[in-house]
């Protein structure tokens, strides 16, 4: 199953079970990939126009999206799981710390995907 997909299934569990965190780093996940397959403006085209030119009907203002590959939804998700690790960072105020906390809690949910479908790292060994 994709890495996609398999973040799909895992948000309506995590929104039965209460788990705020895991809630929150999902669909915020699952919306930068929506963000990551829209497609760019084309800079020549018109911003606005008459309204009796514009198209009608249901579908008329539908552009076909870009299809992300399992590699740039890795992407994504690497980046959107180390943004919170850098912003938990940068919160070191006493009053920033359950912040913090949660920003590192969501930072592990996305992480736990991540360590599945990535090849393994050679590890280390401690002589």
């Amino acid at each position: 199953m994709s890495l996609r997909l398999r973040l799909r299934a895992a948000l309506p569990e995590a929104i039965r079970s209460r788990d705020k965190a895991a809630v929150s780093a999902l669909r915020g996940t699952l919306a930068a990939l929506d963000n990551a397959e829209a497609v760019p403006l084309d800079e020549d085209s018109p911003r606005a126009g008459a309204l009796e030119a514009s198209p009608a009907g249901a579908g008329a203002t539908e552009a076909a999206r870009r299809e992300l590959g399992e590699r740039e939804v890795l992407d994504v998700v690497r980046a959107e799981a180390d943004e919170r690790l850098e912003a938990a960072a940068r919160l070191t105020a006493p009053a920033h710390t359950a912040r913090a906390e949660r920003l590192r809690a969501e930072a592990q949910v996305l992480l736990r995907f991540l360590d599945t479908d990535e090849e393994p790292q050679p590890t280390a060994k401690h002589g």
